[in-house]
């Protein structure tokens, strides 16, 4: 209760703050922008869940439980596109796809004047653009869902004269549906929570009002009541996840899921193709353009020469950020597990909205409880308020706790979800504590979804901007700020080599943890 309330209570400060009315920014939003921001933030959620919720759903079902050449390389590979800011891959898909862009102008020159494309700025550029960042949500968690009993119900379905395909429809994808609930909406709040993609396309949403009206009209009064309908969005998809799963099925995983199907040649070959053309457009693409942008820079001689230190800061920032979250991530949603308490489900509901909400505002409520904690520090050593908290690394830590619990917590939840409850029955009849429980049982069961909660946030934390940039100490500089300060400046070319190195530091820990995890499942 106490750490659920903790993590809340930056959430619970914006609403708390959002209680002064301000009617004339609703009233000019009402009579200008408000229909069409509900209805461009609505839509945008929709296109995300198809596109993401079709990538993730194929491609987890192709690596888990199909044979073809290459599914050991593309079964980690295809996380990769979780390494990149969405930020980041949007302003390559223009600078790629624009119509002064290399493809463009090739169809120009090759087919005629008259050839190009539609206008990459618009509603299915950047939908296309999320969906491609934003699948390796719904792929980690389906992926892990049907490698445990995909197999079992093939074999089951071809038993009673039943094609692969409709063991996939009636059976495999029915019984995912906690893990795919999970991760739409980790991609959907995280969608709801962008500002820069968004911003790059110029598409308006509730995302971007906020800073509009934040930093144009300094207002965050107003800019957190706005944000209010962002926390209510993301209660929507809150309350819809847990509808999707509260009635699944508890299934214990089965020694033959290292098992395959073995599918024709040309099929064999049709999957390796399905999976190499999601990752060289998702990944393969925006990062050999980093590369020659950052070969320029280099050429150029506008590297700077903090880089190391730029890199150290990052990686420790992120690695510590993983520890505490997904800590606590397992604490909340194991206790969950075992105390049916509406007064906690309400209070861990509230602290997963963290993640729905732009860094920014996260990082204003976390400003106005720590100085509220740091008032009541001055008073007890008889000292007027000074900043001890506030503007430390605890501070940035408690931030990325807040924004990015949620992206813990699904697949901890997802993962004991399939754990049967039979199994901590006996365990305590056996005598074992819940403590013991959790480490004897539940935690060596939880390893693959342990490594996709670290996955998720050490990205995430190496992504992150806007929490960053209002609550780190003076002085401490990550990759993410250096990249918004080159870009902030139009200095795109030198931007390439801070956004490389987040991306190859993001692909070397997706690709290690994700391997390890492989690893994992695959002992007995």
């Amino acid at each position: 209760m106490l750490l659920a309330a903790i993590v809340a209570a930056p959430v619970i400060a914006i609403a708390v703050a959002a209680m002064e009315p301000r009617w004339e920014v609703w009233r000019h939003l009402f009579e200008t922008r408000l229909a069409s921001l509900a209805w461009n933030t609505a839509r945008l959620l929709v296109g995300v869940a198809l596109g993401a919720g079709v990538l993730g759903v194929l491609l987890g079902w192709l690596i888990a439980v199909h044979s073809f050449p290459g599914r050991g390389f593309f079964e980690w590979a295809l996380v990769l596109p979780l390494a990149i800011p969405a930020y980041v891959y949007g302003f390559v898909m223009i600078a790629f796809f624009d119509f002064t862009g290399p493809v463009q102008t090739w169809m120009r020159a090759t087919a005629g004047p008259g050839a190009g494309l539609p206008d990459i700025r618009s509603y299915w550029g950047v939908v296309l653009t999320m969906s491609l960042v934003f699948y390796p949500y719904v792929y980690l968690l389906t992926r892990s869902a049907f490698a445990e009993r995909g197999i079992v119900l093939v074999e089951a379905a071809k038993s009673l004269g039943q094609s692969p395909r409709t063991a996939f429809w009636r059976l495999a994808l029915p019984l995912a549906r906690p893990a795919l609930a999970s991760g739409l909406a980790l991609a959907l709040m995280e969608t709801l929570a962008d500002v820069g993609t968004v911003s790059a396309f110029s598409y308006d949403t509730f995302s971007t009002t906020v800073y509009r009206v934040w930093f144009g009209m300094l207002d965050r009064t107003a800019a957190s009541q706005i944000a209010l309908v962002l926390i209510l969005f993301a209660a929507a998809l809150v309350a819809t996840e847990r509808f999707a799963r509260r009635r699944a099925a508890h299934t214990v995983s089965d020694a033959r899921r290292t098992r395959r199907i073995e599918v024709s040649r040309g099929k064999r070959w049709l999957s390796t193709g399905v999976c190499a053309a999601v990752l060289g457009v998702a990944f393969v693409l925006p990062a050999t353009m980093l590369v020659i942008w950052t070969a320029r820079s280099v050429r150029a001689g506008t590297v700077a020469s903090s880089y190391p230190s730029l890199v150290g800061n990052t990686l420790m920032i992120a690695v510590a950020a993983a520890v505490i979250t997904v800590g606590a991530a397992v604490l909340l949603a194991y206790t969950a597990r075992r105390l049916r308490s509406r007064r906690l489900r309400a209070l861990t509901a509230v602290a997963l909205l963290g993640y729905a909400i732009p860094g920014s505002v996260v990082a204003v409520g976390v400003l106005l409880v720590l100085s509220f904690a740091d008032r009541i520090a001055g008073a007890a050593l008889g000292s007027p308020p000074a900043f001890l908290i506030t503007s430390s690394v605890v501070a940035l830590l408690f931030a990325y706790t807040v924004r990015f619990v949620a992206a813990a917590y699904y697949p901890v939840q997802a993962g004991l979800a399939r754990i049967s409850p039979a199994m901590d029955e006996s365990a305590r009849a056996l005598g074992a504590t819940p403590r013991r429980i959790l480490r004897e049982v539940h935690a060596p069961m939880l390893r693959g979804s342990l490594v996709a909660a670290s996955i998720l946030v050490v990205v995430e934390v190496l992504k992150e901007l806007p929490a960053t940039m209002l609550i780190r100490p003076f002085g401490f500089q990550t990759l993410a700020v250096e990249v918004w300060e080159r870009t902030n400046d139009a200095m795109w070319i030198e931007a390439a080599p801070p956004s490389l190195a987040i991306v190859v530091l993001g692909a070397l820990l997706v690709g290690w943890l994700t391997r390890t995890g492989a690893r994992q499942r695959a002992l007995p």
